[in-house]
């Protein structure tokens, strides 16, 4: 297995408080936690049909973590989300939609996850090499003035007759669009089931009142828990999250007329969850059905120093019971020996024995 000096020193001065912190919010005992059994222990008393089932094993069969229940995906959709220049300047390489397949697979990915165009470009070659997500909804960055909405670009059918294995899609809970977006995500989700793929939702929270007295709450461990908690009933099979940076959003959310916004409960903040990282990531794993669903946490963007920021991110996660991460422009927008090197650091965390839940 990988080795636990290595990754203690690539966390340096983050080393112990990741890696010495013991749980005392939720119970690690409480959880359903991933393992190499992950599909027939718990997602194989859902109602998902066996063509679904075979859909989950086949992405955790693939790639490094094979075998382990856990996941590492190459997500490059940010062509379109953050606009192709702006993704792809810094390594144009990955203009090239075979670049990234091939990141994903040299990079050791059990999957990777992208738009129509890119996995369509290249569905014939590499489809039976790696799996397929196909992210079906998205937000584009041309309309002026700039507008946030995930709309589809595809249908369900494309992705299933260009041989992939799972769908993605974005919600952003909390918009003024997330009832037309709820909808239209529940109803693709459930044909995607029909047909035998397996569905993983980017669970965002998305409105400007989510920002107050100069504190961003949209990655609060509360907001992002309940928006789990609504992917996980919407019929995602695997839940993306941001890590939660703070917590408390529903008690600094006001509706008009500086009237409580949503509802919560003095528990979630005194008895389940504190300021550590793995704490309020573990709440996010606790609105995910205590984990019967599995939390894949993002890698975020890229900057100085994304090997240590990578590894720690999936330290947290690994150590709240998630299922892995999903980790695209740390990777892509380095150079491809360093974006290779990046994903594995990622994977080496998951398949060390040493580090375990929290």
């Amino acid at each position: 297995m990988s080795n636990y000096n290595e990754l203690v020193e690539i966390l340096g001065s983050q080393a112990d408080s990741l890696l010495g912190h013991k749980c005392e919010t939720i119970s690690k005992d409480s959880l359903h936690l991933p393992g190499s059994d992950v599909v027939d222990r718990i997602y194989m008393n859902t109602d998902r049909s066996p063509r679904v089932l075979r859909s989950l094993q086949a992405l955790i069969g693939n790639g490094r973590l094979a075998g382990t229940g856990f996941l590492s995906i190459l997500p490059v959709d940010q062509g379109i989300e953050h606009a192709a220049g702006a993704s792809f300047a810094p390594n144009p390489i990955y203009f090239d939609p075979e670049n990234i397949v091939k990141l994903a697979i040299e990079g050791g990915c059990n999957a990777v996850a992208s738009t129509f165009g890119v996995l369509g470009s290249v569905a014939r070659k590499y489809a039976h090499k790696i799996p397929f997500v196909v992210k079906i909804n998205h937000n584009e960055l041309l309309s002026h003035p700039n507008t946030y909405d995930q709309i589809m670009f595809g249908t369900i059918e494309q992705a299933y007759e260009m041989g992939a294995v799972a769908v993605g899609a974005t919600i952003y809970f909390g918009s003024e669009e997330s009832n037309r977006q709820i909808t239209e995500v529940a109803n693709a989700f459930a044909y995607a089931h029909e047909l035998g793929m397996a569905t993983i939702l980017w669970c965002y929270t998305r409105n400007s009142a989510f920002k107050t007295d100069g504190v961003d709450y949209h990655t609060s461990a509360d907001l992002t828990g309940q928006a789990n908690h609504l992917g996980v009933t919407l019929g995602a099979d695997i839940i993306k999250q941001k890590l939660p940076t703070n917590n408390g959003g529903y008690k600094a959310v006001k509706n008009p007329g500086g009237k409580p916004f949503g509802k919560t409960h003095d528990k979630v903040y005194s008895e389940l969850s504190s300021d550590h990282p793995i704490d309020l990531t573990r709440y996010q794993v606790a609105n995910c059905y205590m984990g019967r669903y599995g939390l894949i946490s993002s890698g975020g963007a890229s900057g100085d120093n994304d090997l240590q920021d990578a590894v720690a991110t999936a330290v947290i996660n690994k150590r709240a019971g998630g299922m892995g991460l999903i980790l695209g422009r740390k990777a892509f927008q380095r150079p491809f020996n360093e974006g290779v090197e990046i994903l594995n650091g990622v994977q080496d965390v998951y398949l060390c024995d040493e580090i375990d839940f929290a």
